[in-house]
């Protein structure tokens, strides 16, 4: 995809590219002239006057229209051009206006004694070629921003928009970004064509004034914010087991509760293109959101990065308790199981987990923890109770202590003694009243306490190992 900037730049460089042709051109017909003046001076002719025949004028009329860089940078937009290329451009027409045969009248000045006279031309040509390259050197630094394998957000991508005010989220919404419609919030609407195009991470500002941050959707931002049916599986347990049962890259996974297809997701991206994942669920409703979600992530991934994500998913309708036919040749190097009864499944995803493998189960009440371990009791499978975990997450808030008109609180030094308080100024007290004037390093105190809002439970992890007798 060209972009205007890219198009832009491009007509730059032909630019300079012509301007080089024709500084040569130049130097070819000083030179010429040059010659002819040594070849005048060996045979003793009278001086040449300098001023110019009718067919000189005629010729120098004749010459300037047909410049390179005057024909192609008058076809070119206006907003194409470089202010130097501008710039020039409008002196040669006054020069023109003011007197057409200047260049023959000093195309046929005598050179200076030493033989090397510098030209005027050729200084402002090498200025001019200066100017340009310093000009497309800026200008391909800042097409250049974006990070290596990153580009400019096209329409078809998800992207997250929120406000914060006073450190706290206000407003935050994940949206697919499409031609000829807008982002509507509390704070007012933006076009969605002024966001494509844009580098990702920056400030919009809404119908109202009000800056957006736009930026693209993470994983976490797609699994907490996508169309749900049944509970997701969170970041922050999903990571928890992806690291119980340590999944590389390459690695054979079962996943039983496909739910909404957050757990797939995350499996999806661990096992990468050379390892597959096998997603099982009893409703089919729950398995056709889960594989929507899941397609509706590889689009925007495609667009993205411009490479496909890894299609190594597979949906399958079937209950778990009964599936012996369905995992019939298959091998697991783990298994994730989220069911409201687990040890139902655990005689049936134990004859395909491979030894020493890890089943990690995802249990939100602790009286189905009490159950699971109550049917490892009795069943005696050959798998190890290794750890039964919660993962709290708790946000803090650190901020700037402030005052009640908004401006920044500063540390003030103690100080023991009546006299020294007296001889010291207060040097904290006069950067207070600086207007404009930041303290110094660390000179300014900080609030710190658990953010008001939290993450509450959410589930338990157990960790289950297969072994051998």
């Amino acid at each position: 995809m060209s972009t205007p900037g890219q198009r832009h730049l491009s007509n730059r460089i032909i630019l300079v590219e012509l301007h080089k042709c024709l500084r040569e051109i130049k130097t070819f017909s000083t030179g010429s002239v040059k010659w002819n003046k040594d070849e005048e001076d060996s045979s003793d002719p009278a001086p040449p006057s300098t001023t110019p025949t009718s067919r000189q004028a005629l010729l120098s009329r004749r010459r300037r229209p047909l410049s390179p860089l005057e024909r192609i940078s008058g076809l070119l937009p206006q907003d194409a051009l470089s202010p130097e290329v501008t710039q020039l451009r409008e002196q040669n027409q006054q020069d023109t206006e003011q007197d057409p045969d200047i260049q023959v009248s000093v195309t046929n000045c005598a050179p200076e004694e030493s033989g090397h006279g510098t030209h005027p031309e050729n200084e402002d040509s090498e200025t001019l070629d200066a100017q340009l390259k310093g000009t497309l050197h800026e200008e391909k630094r800042l097409m250049s921003s974006t990070l290596p394998g990153e580009r400019l957000l096209v329409f078809g991508e998800l992207l997250v928009a929120e406000y914060r005010k006073k450190g706290r989220v206000e407003f935050r919404k994940m949206f697919k970004l499409q031609a000829g419609e807008r982002l509507h919030s509390s704070w007012g609407t933006i076009l969605h064509d002024d966001m494509a195009g844009q580098p990702a991470g920056r400030f919009l500002k809404t119908s109202r004034g009000v800056p957006i941050l736009t930026r693209r959707a993470s994983l976490q931002d797609y699994v907490l914010y996508m169309k749900r049916g049944p509970a997701i599986t969170y970041p922050k347990d999903a990571a928890t087991m992806l690291m119980m049962m340590d999944v590389a890259e390459g690695d054979c996974v079962l996943e039983s509760g496909s739910g909404s297809g957050a757990m797939s997701l995350f499996l999806s991206r661990a096992v990468g293109s050379k390892g597959r994942v096998l997603s099982v669920d009893v409703r089919e409703d729950h398995l056709k959101r889960a594989a929507q979600n899941y397609s509706h992530w590889r689009t925007s991934w495609n667009l993205r990065r411009g490479e496909e994500w890894p299609d190594n998913v597979q949906f399958h309708n079937a209950d778990l308790f009964t599936a012996s036919p369905l995992l019939a040749g298959w091998g697991f190097h783990a298994v994730a199981l989220d069911l409201i009864n687990p040890h139902l499944a655990l005689p049936t995803v134990t004859q395909h987990l491979h030894p020493g493998a890890v089943c990690a189960v995802y249990i939100p009440n602790i009286t189905q923890v009490i159950e699971l371990l109550e049917g490892l009791r009795c069943l005696a499978y050959p798998l190890l109770c290794e750890r039964i975990i919660e993962v709290p997450i708790r946000d803090w808030k650190v901020a700037p202590a402030l005052r009640k008109d908004g401006s920044n609180c500063v540390s003030k030094a103690p100080i023991q003694d009546e006299d020294q308080k007296e001889e010291t100024p207060d040097e904290t007290d006069t950067e207070e009243m600086t207007p404009g004037k930041h303290p110094a390093f660390g000179n300014i105190p900080y609030i710190a306490r658990p953010h008001p809002e939290q993450l509450s439970h959410t589930a338990f992890l157990v960790k289950l190992r297969k072994c051998v007798q």
